[in-house]
């Protein structure tokens, strides 16, 4: 993105080389430039999107690196599913749990069946009747009552509230008795039955815990199966995102191709002064900027190493393109330097070496030029 904004020229500059007598021209030239922009930042925001997207990714990948390495070699040869098969599958998956967790819950219905038909369990079939007892520190002592009538309008809802997970009618049976176990002394027949019942059931819920297992992990199976294809169909659109951004940017690298033809084509030609003046400038850029007008000479001759330890720069053999390109760069770059020489400063050997190195090639050059001109 940087290329294609260093590569747009600045046509409030570029006008001074352009004839007065096509200042119209120039006036469109500038509404395409404002086009391109705006194309560039719309760009630049996809870009964004795209750079966040693959650091996004990272993260996942590199948290998931742990999984095994037969897994990721089943991904490997994975179809990425459309998004309307991917809410199909879903919705028969989602389907097909919720049936076998409701078998699941009916034969924990008979679990409870059995524990609420023993001749000990009638003081857990009903809410504790507090007030009526008088335990006027029952709730003081017990943070969540609850009773047998409770799971079962629980169990039976058909609106919604009700379970969703065998585990949690597990979790509310133990509730039952350890409250019981909790408020009552441990010497009392209340105590003695909450916990001989609580044993019974540990011993059935035993038996049907297997199951409950096996579907909790077939469950996490299907939800990893189901984010992976949902992964596949970002990173599929994401592939689309980023194969039509190279094309927009191959298209906008076009225009700006034609644009800065069509510009040469109406700047006249510099004159042989000009080009002097150019030169002197250049040798009087900060290193920073001096590499980067070598960078200008490097985009229309690659051929041309800016980083050489040698740099033997010939005005006379540069095109007008880059001529121009080079004067407009230089006026900018020299008004910002004089604007801010007050707070520049330090050790800069190396690069004041580097600089006198350059100039020296230019004068070489055009010391060589001049000599052949006068004989």
């Amino acid at each position: 993105m940087e290329q294609v904004m260093a590569s747009i020229p600045d046509f409030e500059i570029a006008e001074t080389g352009i004839s007065k007598d096509n200042s119209a021209e120039a006036e469109q030239l500038k509404i395409r430039v404002d086009e391109i922009f705006q194309k560039v930042d719309e760009l630049e925001q996809k870009v964004n999107e795209v750079e966040q997207f693959n650091l996004n990714s990272s993260k996942k990948q590199q948290s998931s690196s742990k999984g095994s390495s037969m897994g990721k070699e089943r991904d490997k040869g994975r179809q990425v599913p459309s998004i309307k098969k991917q809410q199909q599958d879903a919705s028969r998956r989602e389907a097909a749990a919720a049936k076998r967790m409701q078998e699941l819950m009916r034969q924990f219905g008979t679990i409870v069946r059995q524990i609420t038909q023993h001749k000990w369990a009638w003081p857990f079939m009903q809410p504790v009747d507090v007030k009526g007892l008088g335990l006027h520190d029952y709730y003081e002592i017990i943070e969540k009552p609850m009773d047998f009538s409770t799971i079962k309008n629980q169990m039976e809802a058909k609106d919604g509230t009700g379970y969703k997970n065998v585990r949690d009618i597990c979790a509310d049976v133990r509730l039952v008795f350890n409250n019981a176990m909790k408020y009552n002394d441990e010497g009392s027949d209340v105590h003695l039955m909450a916990k001989t019942l609580l044993e019974k059931f540990e011993e059935k819920w035993q038996l049907l815990l297997p199951k409950v297992t096996e579907e909790e992990r077939r469950r996490d199976e299907e939800e990893a199966e189901a984010q992976l294809d949902m992964q596949l169909v970002r990173e599929a659109a994401h592939a689309k995102v980023v194969r039509d951004l190279c094309n927009e940017l191959y298209e906008v690298d076009t225009h700006l191709e034609h644009l800065r033809e069509t510009v040469v084509q109406k700047c006249r030609k510099m004159s042989t002064e000009e080009k002097r003046n150019l030169g002197t400038a250049i040798a009087r850029l900060s290193m920073e900027d001096l590499n980067k007008a070598l960078e200008i000479i490097a985009q229309s001759n690659p051929a041309f190493q800016a980083m050489a330890e040698e740099v033997e720069i010939d005005i006379d053999a540069q095109s007008e393109s880059t001529l121009w390109r080079l004067k407009f760069f230089v006026k900018d770059a020299l008004e910002l330097q004089s604007r801010s020489a007050m707070s520049t400063g330090g050790n800069n050997n190396y690069n004041n070496k580097r600089k006198k190195e350059i100039c020296d090639a230019i004068a070489k050059t055009a010391k060589k030029k001049s000599k052949k001109t006068s004989s």
